[in-house]
């Protein structure tokens, strides 16, 4: 497929890739003393909250107030796949995902390294998008049409589609239109469906991308994750090892209190955390989008999971999950079970 150039790419400082971090993984073997931490985060807007906390420093600042300088190591790898690799070869401390593949990460570890999520980095719908003036629900798609997911069958956004696919067509078809879904990075996808002509003609979408697709009077929505999971709902969280929990009680909680202050910033001042956005990730977006989408009533920036346990239910339903969450207190960790969380 020949896609025109990507929209609004986006870049950070500091690009550590898997091999890097394997490679950094054997030198130390993946133990340090208490008083350091390795995150790594995906790109886009839904990553504000770690933007927050890198550029004002926040978890050295909570340190401190416990006596510990800690040095933080702050990484950036595309995709979930690679960031599970990275995280149980000891690599990682920290990384962030969308919540079905950190139910599936938590799900294969459970027993073993014990795998669970840290916070919320905040409540943001997805958008599945179409060029197609034809398709206006899932009903109208063809076998001519095709699909961009970030992962096709596995990823956030197939994951979605899987449960209201099965709502639609009945369990037995959940996997219906995974068939038709291609695995697309976001900029491409959305270069992709805005020029029209190639065999693209939907995207499970993401922000800011999705924002950008609907300025073309060419593109509509079909259908939002919020629609799916019945209101405001946790997109991606961060997550870590019960042994780096356990291990690191003072590192753990500075970190945790750096999340909850960078999500109070970025409440008291909207206008600002758009701005550290563009500094942080290097974003070409123009700042009043990136406003526009910070101040979307639909979007709020939070620590506290919304709507997650709707993901274990219903991919435990569906034979996704093995293990049996009975409530979403099972895959977070103790320190996130204070909010009125779901």
């Amino acid at each position: 497929m020949n896609f025109p150039k990507r929209v609004a790419p986006f870049k950070r400082p500091t690009l550590t890739t898997l091999a890097a971090a394997l490679g950094l993984a054997l030198l130390s073997n993946g133990a340090h003393a208490e008083g350091r931490i390795s995150i790594a985060q995906q790109f886009g807007i839904g990553y504000l909250i770690l933007d927050v906390v890198q550029q004002q420093k926040l978890i050295e600042k909570h340190g401190k107030e416990q006596g510990l300088d800690i040095k933080v190591d702050w990484n950036s790898i595309s995709g979930a796949t690679a960031m599970n690799e990275a995280l149980l070869a000891g690599a990682l401390d920290v990384v962030s995902a969308g919540v079905p593949p950190m139910l599936t990460i938590w799900d294969r570890t459970k027993g073993k390294q014990n795998v669970k999520a840290i916070a919320s980095l905040g409540s943001m719908p997805n958008y599945l998008l179409s060029n197609n003036p034809n398709v206006k629900t899932l009903n109208d798609f063809t076998e001519k049409d095709r699909i961009a997911v970030p992962a096709a069958g596995v990823g956030f956004q197939s994951r979605t589609l899987q449960i209201e696919t099965a709502k639609l067509f009945g369990n037995d078809n959940f996997k219906k239109f995974d068939n038709i879904s291609v695995s697309l990075p976001h900029p491409d996808a959305t270069s992709a469906l805005i020029a029209g002509g190639s065999e693209i003609s939907a995207h499970f979408s993401s922000p800011p991308f999705q924002y950008q697709e609907l300025e073309n009077p060419k593109v509509h929505k079909v259908l939002s994750s919020y629609d799916v999971l019945g209101g405001q709902a946790t997109f991606n969280v961060l997550y870590t090892t019960q042994k780096f929990h356990d291990d690191n009680p003072k590192t753990y909680k500075a970190f945790y209190d750096a999340l909850a202050e960078a999500e109070k910033i970025i409440k008291a001042d909207k206008p600002a955390a758009a701005k550290t956005y563009i500094d942080v990730e290097k974003s070409k977006l123009p700042l009043p989008l990136v406003e526009k989408i910070v101040s979307d009533p639909e979007i709020d920036f939070t620590v506290v999971p919304q709507r997650t346990f709707i993901y274990a239910e219903k991919l435990h339903e569906l034979g996704v999950l093995k293990n049996k969450a009975d409530s979403w207190k099972d895959f977070f960790f103790e320190e996130a079970h204070g909010g009125a969380g779901s």
